[in-house]
């Protein structure tokens, strides 16, 4: 494990920590979450997800604990530095707001020995070949995370909720072609 992943595991905890104190539902998504997961550990940023509702009591609350909060230019999620780490709190998600009913898809997750609400598989996934386009679109990373988590994920979901993204289209191709994804998906 490298300084920066420790860094990360540790503002992991600590952001976790300070939401579970608050009254807004929330959970880890992205690629700590997968990681918690079986997936790869990431080595740029922790992700977490609130709903849009409860973005600027939840910035408050985290602010209120001493943590350095920062909105971004971007309008969809604003940012937590812990020393060098940075976590982002997003609140929505492909450009669509994140609503509460959002938080009905996870599980209680034990991560780094602090027990947190993490997005099922299924929904990580979905959100990741989403987010695939033309910009971004490093399906090497999207191949590794999907075959680590292939068997807690219902792929015909998947291809249902991310239909009509070329993107997402090809790389469920891709993924029935390697066999990580039965062919029905």
């Amino acid at each position: 494990m490298s300084d920066g992943q420790r860094h990360l595991r540790e503002a992991l905890k600590l952001v976790a920590v300070a939401l579970k104190g608050g009254d807004a539902p929330f959970a880890l998504t992205g690629g700590y979450a997968l990681w918690a997961r079986g997936g790869p550990e990431p080595d740029h940023d922790v992700d977490f997800l609130v709903a849009e509702e409860d973005a600027a009591e939840t910035a408050a609350l985290l602010a209120g604990r001493g943590l350095d909060v920062v909105q971004p230019p971007e309008d969809w999620l604003f940012k937590v530095y812990v020393d060098d780490a940075m976590v982002d709190v997003l609140f929505r998600a492909g450009s669509e707001p994140v609503g509460r009913e959002r938080f009905e898809h996870v599980d209680q997750l034990e991560v780094e020995s602090v027990l947190m609400p993490v997005l099922s598989a299924t929904e990580l996934m979905v959100d990741k070949l989403g987010a695939l386009e033309e910009h971004a679109c490093d399906l090497g990373k999207t191949v590794a995370a999907a075959r680590a988590v292939r068997e807690q994920v219902d792929w015909d979901e998947v291809a249902r909720r991310t239909e009509g993204n070329p993107f997402a289209e090809a790389a469920l191709f891709l993924l029935r072609r390697l066999e990580v994804v039965e062919p029905s998906a």
